[in-house]
């Protein structure tokens, strides 16, 4: 006997019938997907023989869904991993005896970069033969086009030639030095032209360097001979390395309680030194619009690899003299448009570097408010040293 729903008043089956029913749907839910399953099983056969016969193309799906790519260099994808060259170098490649065996060859490990011009020739001749002789390799940014000058030199086949008319070194860097490119080398040189080298060794400076862990850093300036712009970078006689400058009177004071440049973790713009890993981080700050730079040596200290109390500094055993010559729109220098109309070409450059540097600053004011995910590691250090 059928019962009957009072609420619906609906006829409801008996309880064996409604056994019956589920049974039956049950197996034919089964006998459907089991359709399906196969059908598509098939078909893909069908489509494989298809391939294989040369009647339709096909893509490796099933292998790509299995092969998931991780940090793939963009526009890779459609290349078998182990065809992929991810980084480059310097190295200048003959054009006969290719099959020699390169991997007996000593490479140099560490690149200088220097913007130069032809009326610096004899002081940056002094600076290229010692860092060949300290096996490095080195990379000349012609900013007056003169490339054919420097032939008369021994060394001039022995480096890199980039020439490109009334441009910084910053300039070159963003260009010419991706981290991909010089990926090779573990410390990146990036110096002015107006520098004396007498009372410096590039391997004993980096010997130093990687004693003391410093990821940036810059040779101390002979204060008696150099044009000083910032009392962190003199040369400290009897010191090793120095970190921490001290201006105990006055404005801008700095002490033991100073946590932020110019009183500590900070190096001048003529003459720093990168590690490999810092110049990772740098080269991504460098803006490529703000070619002078100015601005960027206040925040280098973010690409330290951690404190930059500890990982920025200066090298006062192997220091260096500053001449500071005017060559960026001077009057002794090869930058100066001739076809400037009127005023100071020089006072132009520096108007000029002032306001990109306003510029950089506003962009990392904005880009870290922007910026949610960002943590600013010196503002919680500042906060703490505060309280």
């Amino acid at each position: 006997m059928k019962s009957f729903d009072s609420v619906t008043g609906l006829v409801l089956p008996e309880p064996k019938n409604r056994l019956f029913l589920w049974s039956v749907l049950i197996v034919v839910s089964l006998i459907s997907g089991a359709y399906f399953v196969g059908n598509a099983f098939f078909a893909n056969e069908y489509k494989q023989r298809l391939a294989r016969w040369g009647l339709i193309h096909t893509t490796p799906d099933s292998k790509s869904k299995a092969c998931k790519r991780q940090c793939w260099p963009f526009g890779s994808d459609a290349l078998p991993e182990g065809i992929i060259a991810r980084t480059s170098n310097l190295e200048m490649r003959p054009l006969w005896d290719s099959g020699r065996d390169h991997r007996i060859i000593k490479r140099p490990l560490n690149l200088l970069a220097m913007a130069v011009g032809l009326k610096q020739k004899e002081i940056v001749s002094k600076i290229v033969e010692k860092f060949l002789s300290s096996d490095f390799v080195v990379m000349l940014f012609h900013y007056d086009g003169s490339v054919d000058g420097w032939k008369s030199l021994a060394w001039s086949n022995h480096v890199i030639h980039v020439s490109a008319i009334n441009q910084t070194k910053w300039w070159f860097a963003k260009r010419f030095l991706h981290p991909d490119i010089i990926a090779e080398y573990n410390y990146i040189f990036l110096w002015d032209e107006d520098l004396l080298v007498d009372n410096f060794d590039p391997k004993r400076y980096l010997s130093i360097v990687k004693e003391e862990g410093l990821e940036i850093s810059q040779p101390a300036l002979d204060p008696t001979k150099s044009e000083v712009h910032h009392p962190l970078t003199v040369h400290k006689a009897g010191s090793k390395v120095h970190r921490r400058y001290y201006k105990l009177k006055g404005s801008g004071r700095c002490d033991d309680d100073s946590i932020a440049p110019p009183c500590i973790g900070w190096v001048e713009m003529m003459a720093p030194v990168f590690s490999k890993r810092s110049w990772q981080c740098v080269w991504h700050l460098i803006q490529n619009d703000l070619i002078h730079a100015w601005g960027l040596d206040r925040q280098l200290g973010y690409c330290a690899q951690g404190d930059r109390m500890k990982n920025v500094g200066v090298v006062d055993s192997e220091y260096i003299v500053h001449l500071g010559l005017p060559t960026l729109g001077g009057p002794n220098g090869n930058e100066a448009p001739t076809d400037s109309p009127g005023g100071n070409a020089r006072a132009k450059v520096r108007m000029q570097s002032y306001i990109e540097m306003q510029v950089f600053g506003k962009r990392w004011k904005d880009a870290a408010k922007k910026d949610k995910c960002w943590i600013d590691p010196y503002e919680q250090q500042a906060n703490l040293t505060n309280h």
